[in-house]
């Protein structure tokens, strides 16, 4: 059956383009939807800073009138300056079981990558570490979390059959949260705060967060640089990250250590409730019920917590620093009745980040994985 594909170039047409997923995964036990005002928001270039230093085209497959595929192609200048390549970036992918389809769609990609000087297709990536990242391909009997995107086991085969091979793997862990605080993790605390001058900052109001709301993201900045395709945030990137993400935290569960001589953000944990029902029952909108749903599930019963962002600033790495955050955050897990916690994708070559959970009862439950394929210009 010929296959057509579609630019997409009206908000009609992008709200179609998100709303995709949600139609191709409906009844999916497995699959977890965001939100599409969320997403139109990332994909609309007058609205998503990442355009100041990224371009972008977004492509809808039709059979017979009917939608059956989208792909994101993306072109992230300042990471290929930051890792000296010339890649284009595919993402927000989806398709039906259909090799003509999934071939249409990526020989758009590859085509207009190729028209604008690259010579190589990595992803699935965005435009920030913050959008999804990865292709599932093991583990595709777990529930995803808002932090990632699910995706049918045919889809790595397809992208095998066009030639794309493994650049980076990332694996998720599902921990069992413990009664009590590894004694290890209790020593090392108590000796680095000490050592150290650092002390473990607490926040009871929105307002007393906002202080530090820079100081967080410019952490992230400098903990994840060294990563897998990572591209450092502008400073106009983290006003809108921080517009859109502080007011949505939970601040008991959030764990931040600072300098105790000058208040500098040395450490930081920002955790949340697992929102994956919630997001199921919304179906990605928030009007008429989803806010409840949503509400519910941030504030309501829940055993599962998510580790949504991690990080530790370079100076202070291996010196004890994320034995500091479970210190403070295990005793609160289980005041408030969670049970397990569920890491965010770490890479595969990240050992540091995975050794820490080598005190803790834990599974290794998903792989995701980015592919490459080289252009023949």
């Amino acid at each position: 059956m010929a296959v057509t594909l579609k630019e997409v170039s009206t908000k009609a047409e992008l709200e179609t383009f998100v709303a995709f997923n949600i139609e191709l995964y409906k009844g999916n036990p497995y699959h977890v939807p965001g939100l599409i005002a969320d997403e139109m928001m990332t994909l609309d270039k007058d609205k998503n800073p990442a355009f100041e230093f990224c371009e972008a085209i977004y492509f809808l497959a039709y059979q017979n009138n009917k939608i059956v595929g989208r792909i994101a192609g993306i072109i992230n200048h300042r990471a290929n300056e930051t890792w000296s390549q010339k890649y284009a970036r595919f993402s927000f992918v989806d398709f039906v079981d259909d090799i003509a389809v999934s071939t249409a769609l990526f020989e758009a990609v590859e085509k207009w990558a190729i028209s604008k000087g690259m010579n190589g297709v990595q992803g699935p990536l965005g435009f920030t570490d913050l959008d999804h990242e990865g292709l599932l391909v093991w583990g595709f009997d777990r529930v995803g979390t808002m932090a990632t995107a699910y995706s049918f086991p045919y889809y790595m085969e397809h992208l095998e059959k066009l030639g794309y091979t493994k650049d980076q793997d990332w694996k998720e862990f599902y921990i069992q949260i413990p009664k009590e605080i590894p004694d290890k993790h209790r020593r090392i605390s108590e000796l680095v705060l000490k050592k150290y001058g650092l002390q473990i900052k607490k926040f009871k109001r929105t307002k007393d967060i906002w202080q530090y709301a820079k100081r967080i993201f410019e952490l992230w900045n400098e903990a994840y640089k060294p990563l897998y395709g990572y591209s450092e945030l502008s400073p106009k990137q983290i006003d809108y990250y921080i517009k859109m993400y502080i007011p949505m935290l939970r601040l008991d569960l959030i764990s931040l250590i600072v300098r105790e001589a000058d208040d500098a953000v040395v450490g930081l944990a920002i955790t949340l409730p697992n929102l994956s029902k919630a997001l199921q029952k919304a179906k990605g909108r928030l009007l008429p019920f989803g806010w409840f749903h949503l509400l519910r599930g941030m504030y309501g019963k829940n055993k599962v917590v998510d580790l949504y962002i991690m990080g530790v600033s370079p100076e202070y790495q291996n010196k004890g620093v994320n034995a500091l955050l479970f210190y403070d955050l295990i005793p609160i897990f289980n005041q408030k009745g969670y049970v397990y916690a569920e890491s965010n994708p770490e890479l595969e070559l990240n050992n540091k980040v995975q050794a820490q959970w080598e005190y803790f009862d834990f599974e290794h439950v998903k792989t995701r994985r980015a592919f490459l394929k080289t252009l023949v210009c």
